[in-house]
């Protein structure tokens, strides 16, 4: 497929909007971890699509909120440096007819910016026709975006209306990713994200907030195995025993999901070996951040 134009969009909102949901929906493979957990995503992830010669590139961001760590502050920046350096942003929002303090600040960044927006109303399955006019009602007196989809990402619903009005935005010019790329994440950073996603599927309150994932090895025997050798950071000696579980029985079942997930995805038996080690407060360590990928880019 030639490739003859481009549209770069940034996937920006609250946490917990379905802001990854949306961005593997439209990528059609799962480039993004996904919880019911806010702030899932920590940093941007891109997903890429070739389709009818134009290659879209959806910057997945963590949800704008208000930072209580350093690695908060990271992940604002994130969003800060993301939403206007595109052809399009997509704010998306849940269908609440009231407009909060993130989609207050992200509108007036995208207003400053002067670039085009999609408001994009997600989760539309939730709600009935006539409250979903309150929403865009609410949103219209407020911004003239250059597009209102209402959509759901779980269903699939409007997505390719989405498609549509996104492509009105792409560029003449050649394409910026390989054509068989679907992420721009090493394999290393893809499978350290997938065991922290079964951590955040599986542990509760603030324990999988506090922890990061390291991997230590990652190599294919002759076999054609790939062996992982992953350290799990968490930040207390009591999280430390709630990751392992009794007789080791979480941290099993941790292995076991992630397991599945990293052999879908690299295509061969993976052999999957976690380790778990304590850094105090490293949410607050400028170096310790660095260690696990969050870093200026």
């Amino acid at each position: 497929m030639e490739i003859t134009k481009t549209a770069i969009v940034s996937m920006v909102g609250r946490p917990n909007v379905g802001k990854s949901t949306l961005t593997n929906k439209l990528v059609g493979r799962k480039v993004a971890i996904v919880s019911n957990k806010p702030q899932t995503t920590r940093t941007r992830i891109t997903g890429l699509l070739n389709k009818d010669g134009c290659q879209y590139v959806f910057l997945d961001t963590p949800g704008l909120h208000k930072p209580r760590s350093r690695l908060g502050d990271y992940m604002v920046k994130v969003v800060e440096d993301t939403v206007t350096e595109v052809d399009v942003a997509a704010l998306i929002v849940e269908p609440i007819p009231n407009i909060g303090a993130p989609e207050e600040k992200l509108i007036a960044q995208i207003e400053e910016a002067g670039i085009p927006s999609i408001l994009v109303i997600n989760k539309t399955d939730t709600v009935k026709h006539e409250d979903l006019l309150a929403v865009i009602a609410a949103y219209a007196a407020r911004h003239e975006f250059d597009a209102v989809i209402p959509v759901s990402a779980r269903t699939g619903k409007n997505l390719d209306i989405l498609m549509e009005e996104i492509n009105k935005f792409a560029l003449e010019g050649p394409q910026l990713f390989p054509e068989d790329m679907v992420s721009d994440q090493p394999e290393r950073q893809m499978a350290a994200e997938i065991i922290r996603e079964k951590m955040l599927l599986l542990l509760d309150r603030e324990v999988p907030h506090g922890v990061a994932v390291g991997i230590e090895k990652m190599e294919t025997r002759e076999s054609g195995t790939v062996s992982i050798y992953a350290t799990i950071y968490c930040e207390k000696a009591s999280h430390k025993g709630i990751i392992i579980g009794k007789g080791g029985a979480m941290l099993k079942k941790i292995g076991e999901l992630a397991r599945r997930d990293l052999e879908r995805d690299l295509g061969a038996k993976v052999y999957l070996d976690l380790w778990i080690k304590i850094k105090e407060d490293w949410r607050n360590n400028q170096y310790q951040m660095r260690n696990f990928g969050y870093q200026d880019e």
